[in-house]
């Protein structure tokens, strides 16, 4: 039996978010995904039983490095509002670094490709975001709402902001960064 090797993973995803950022999830098929990647069919179900075998997995690779470069170099000792801004700051640097995952990923939020023990993980992964948004709210610092809605809302219009940066072509400068954190802010604040 021959063994799987790292560099064909890491081809088989690299194709996975270039095809889903072109044509979606639904729109993208096995046989897709290998001629992107420069394998055989056969050779990708060797490493992949199926679709959404494969969509899971990139799913739970993609979600674990948002969630790590989300958290680099935070001090959860800090004030709220710093720590807030730097993560906020990396998850907004990370999406637009990194467009064709965090386009992935949006896709597959909802989608009925990604499994609930899938699911379950990635909400595992979020944990320290939900600490740090009831940190904030014990310390009255920010609205006393469900926590999802306070996220959706958070997360939302930043990906609105990633995504009109990236079509547009647009410079998001670091005053630009900084009134955006600052609309952000003044909305969530108690």
């Amino acid at each position: 039996m021959k063994l799987k090797d790292d560099k064909k993973y890491a081809r088989i995803f690299r194709a996975v978010l270039k095809l889903v950022a072109k044509k979606g999830l639904a729109g993208m098929t096995m046989g897709d995904i290998s001629r992107e990647a420069g394998i055989a069919t056969g050779t990708l179900y060797v490493y992949f039983d199926s679709k959404d075998a494969l969509i899971n997995a990139l799913f739970a690779a993609c979600r674990e490095n948002s969630v790590t470069v989300s958290f680099r170099d935070y001090d959860p000792q800090a004030p709220f509002k710093p720590g807030f801004r730097h993560i906020w700051m990396n998850i907004l640097r990370y999406r637009l670094q990194h467009f064709e995952e965090f386009i992935f990923l949006e896709q597959c939020y909802h989608s009925p490709y990604i499994t609930a023990a899938t699911r379950e993980k990635a909400r595992q992964l979020a944990e320290p975001f939900y600490a740090l948004i009831a940190r904030g709210q014990a310390e009255q610092l920010i609205k006393n709402v469900e926590r999802d809605l306070l996220i959706t809302f958070i997360i939302g219009s930043m990906n609105e902001l990633v995504k009109q940066i990236h079509y547009s072509g647009t410079a998001l400068t670091k005053a630009r960064m900084s009134t955006t954190f600052d609309l952000c802010w003044d909305a969530i604040k108690a």
